[in-house]
């Protein structure tokens, strides 16, 4: 019965996680510049395409609108035609590897050894983003405060599908509780994939040595930034915008490589966790609690079936897990709220059950989700390409 009880406990504070956070966010000084920098950033935008190359002009021509131009942009192929790819700007450096890396940090490493000159800050941008023009001059803000490590926004590219609504939906979330509010809580943002941004000496620390393959070098690598004592400042006003899973095929392959990488990588946590303790480091500490959390629709459906169960067993504790569904859903409404949400994505939300459910078809095949693609296939843009020809 206190295994029971010990299993429930850790699966349903991550419902009132979140809240908890915020209350703590409500009570910690925000965050102060951690040294003041007066190093000009000169950076090196690398830009990662594996097999498809129709979304790459659009993010180039976004990147050189940019009011910022101490920049170099360096795009790297991976096992790509490249032979109708033309940029008529000096900015641009076109990189199509002799081999196929089939690796996000192989890309980035790869563009790092080739630097036309010793840039000092990267940005990593995927094929599929827009850049808003003031993008580098919030990144910024806060290398300027000191921080070495920042992560922007992913704001929604496309929202034609209930799929892409819901998936912002989900990002949303992320960047309001993971993003702000853990970082002004003390910790760190947790990194998203791209439109982040790093001083070149610490990305190369963290990564150089080691070969990754297959989904989720952002989570090594958050863990390599915090493990060092580092903070991931969060740019809320750094926005970058990407393109959300329209399709049911595209979802679950995403998701299930996302599941994986969670499954692979989870404890992270518990290291973070000790370290925290044992080094009072309270970045450490809250920065762990949040990497040992499960997916959201894996702890969802496991508080749902303990719920069920204890109505039998147990009805008082049955009550205790409403409430603390009525808690969840209250702070995921109240992130939407805070974060001026487009329309569509409140109309969106009656499509969660069936969100859900392909994302459980996705959990079935984690297993084998670094075979099924090294990179979720790009429709949207590409859509839009096919009906202008």
């Amino acid at each position: 019965m206190l295994l029971w009880q010990l299993v429930q406990i850790l699966i349903g504070y991550n419902l009132v996680l979140p809240l908890l956070i915020f209350i703590i966010y409500l009570f910690v000084p925000k965050s102060k510049k951690v040294k003041e920098t007066g190093e000009i950033g000169d950076y090196a935008i690398i830009v990662t395409a594996y097999e498809q190359t129709h979304t790459l002009p659009p993010v180039v021509a976004s990147i050189l609108k940019l009011n910022y131009t101490n920049f170099l942009i360096y795009i790297v192929a991976d096992k790509c035609d490249i032979s109708n790819l033309h940029f008529n700007d000096d900015r641009v450096v076109l990189l199509r590897p002799e081999e196929t890396l089939s690796s996000n940090t192989r890309s980035h490493f790869y563009a790092i050894h080739r630097f036309k000159r010793p840039h000092n800050r990267i940005t990593i941008i995927d094929s599929d983003n827009l850049v808003e023009p003031d993008y580098l001059d919030e990144l910024n803000v806060y290398f300027d405060k000191g921080f070495e490590a920042v992560q922007g926004v992913r704001d929604a590219k496309n929202m034609d599908t209930v799929y892409a609504c819901l998936d912002a939906a989900r990002d949303i979330y992320y960047h309001f509780y993971d993003g702000k509010i853990l970082f002004e809580a003390g910790s760190s943002a947790t990194l998203a994939g791209s439109g982040m941004a790093f001083t070149t000496s610490l990305y190369r620390t963290c990564l150089e040595h080691q070969d990754i393959t297959g989904a989720g070098f952002d989570k090594i690598l958050q863990k390599e930034i915090v493990v060092r004592g580092n903070r991931i400042a969060f740019a809320q006003k750094a926005i970058l915008y990407d393109e959300k899973t329209s399709r049911s095929d595209q979802l679950v392959k995403q998701r299930a490589r996302w599941i994986n990488t969670w499954f692979r990588y989870f404890k992270f946590g518990f290291e973070l966790v000790w370290k925290g303790i044992i080094g009072f480091n309270w970045n450490q500490f809250l920065f762990g609690l949040v990497l040992l959390r499960p997916p959201l629709f894996i702890f969802l459906l496991l508080s749902v079936m303990f719920m069920l169960i204890d109505i039998l067993i147990s009805p008082l504790q049955s009550l205790i897990w409403l409430i603390g569904f009525v808690i969840f859903i209250f702070g995921f409404l109240f992130a939407l709220l805070m974060s001026h949400t487009d329309k569509r994505i409140y109309q969106s939300l009656w499509g969660i059950p069936k969100f859900i459910f392909f994302q459980v078809l996705s959990l079935l095949k984690v297993r084998k989700a670094n075979e099924i693609s090294v990179a979720t296939q790009h429709y949207h843009d590409k859509e839009i390409d096919d009906l202008k020809s």
